[in-house]
């Protein structure tokens, strides 16, 4: 989903189901992924009350700034962001997940139990739990365009306890972290807000590589296999451009939809990503020293598990959108301007495709002439 900070768009193939019933049981996923989850930094109850306070102020103070500097939305309101700890980014996580999953489950569903074959519902939602508990160490905040209010659509979340541990590890100014983290996910929820059709296209775009998807889990397997070996047994992601190893197991018809899916993603991270430091000091006094330092530990690798996990889960591709979305997103504004380049939230048809990712000039050239 948008604005995962360090989780990004993940893949997690669950084989499995009972009859008549979705592959995965999202109530055992919030079970194991509140077991997992990590215990947060130490904080006082003052401190952790200046920490919720902060946020729900910057989230909207944050989105004001970002309508300035993008020009987008001003006539919207400002919604307010959910503050969670661990255990809460799971559960709303989880609640996301199986709306936005829900295609895809029912298609494995109708598969699996024909083939008879799979694990039961309860070890799938377990096994989702595992990746949820993993991640809920990580993100710092996300805009989940499906979840929350069926008549008002959309909610943003920021983890409280992994926002103060980063802000700790980096040793930078707690208040302008903070903001700085809700400059970025207050331009996601700007995005969707301001172009409202996009939640409809994210969900069609899930709902037709669903569609797409193989449910004979033999021939996912394999696909998985040969995807690794063509890596030469490498996770360390995409490398030259090469195809990922999520993508080698998908089917042709599958990877168009991919492409399309990845195009969307790697724009609107790479969006974000551009105006949280085109704000600028004004706004945030520190914002240099923020981006040196966040941008380093992004780089980092802890080890190998973790660094094993973040590929299995994707989080390797997650990194490159944010760098090749900041790359044309800065290209097109330097070459048109920001009203210009707004004009890639008219339609389906003024995103770019994934080539164009890679030669702004090109998207330039096709949707303003």
């Amino acid at each position: 989903m948008p604005g995962a900070s360090a989780a990004g768009c993940s893949t997690v193939a669950v084989v499995g189901a009972q009859t008549g019933e979705a592959p995965i049981d999202w109530a055992a996923a919030v079970r194991a992924g509140q077991r997992l989850a990590p215990t947060g930094p130490a904080v006082t109850a003052a401190q952790a009350a200046d920490v919720v306070a902060d946020l729900r102020m910057f989230s909207a103070s944050a989105e004001l700034a970002v309508r300035k500097t993008t020009g987008l939305g001003h006539d919207l309101p400002v919604d307010d962001a959910e503050i969670v700890d661990r255990r809460g980014w799971v559960k709303a996580t989880a609640e996301g997940m199986a709306v936005l999953a829900e295609p895809l489950t029912a298609r494995l569903a109708t598969g699996l139990s024909r083939s008879g074959r799979g694990l039961t519902r309860s070890a799938a939602g377990s096994q989702v739990g595992v990746v949820l508990g993993f991640l809920s160490g990580k993100v710092l905040g996300q805009y989940d365009p499906i979840g929350g209010d069926p008549d008002r659509p959309g909610r943003l979340l920021l983890v409280a306890p992994n926002i103060v541990k980063v802000e700790r590890e980096l040793g930078v100014d707690p208040v302008d972290f903070r903001l700085w983290v809700c400059l970025h996910e207050s331009t996601h929820r700007l995005q969707f807000s301001a172009a409202p059709w996009m939640r409809g296209h994210f969900q069609g775009l899930v709902a037709e590589f669903a569609d797409k998807a193989d449910t004979d889990p033999a021939e996912m397997l394999r696909r998985a296999v040969d995807a690794v070996r063509a890596r030469g047994g490498s996770f360390d992601g995409p490398a030259n451009d090469r195809p990922s190893w999520i993508e080698g197991m998908q089917s042709p018809e599958q990877r168009a939809v991919f492409d399309q899916l990845m195009a969307f993603m790697t724009v609107l991270e790479g969006h974000a990503d551009f105006v949280m430091d085109a704000v600028g000091p004004e706004v945030v006094p520190s914002v240099g020293a923020i981006r040196a330092s966040f941008t380093e530990r992004r780089r980092r690798s802890k080890g190998p598990i973790d660094r094993l996990l973040r590929s299995l889960l994707g989080m390797d591709m997650k990194l490159a959108q944010y760098v090749k979305g900041g790359a044309f997103v800065g290209a097109v504004v330097d070459q048109v301007g920001m009203a210009a380049f707004n004009t890639i939230w008219t339609s389906p048809q003024t995103l770019p495709t994934r080539p164009e990712i890679s030669d702004p000039s090109a998207w330039v050239r096709r949707v303003l002439g």
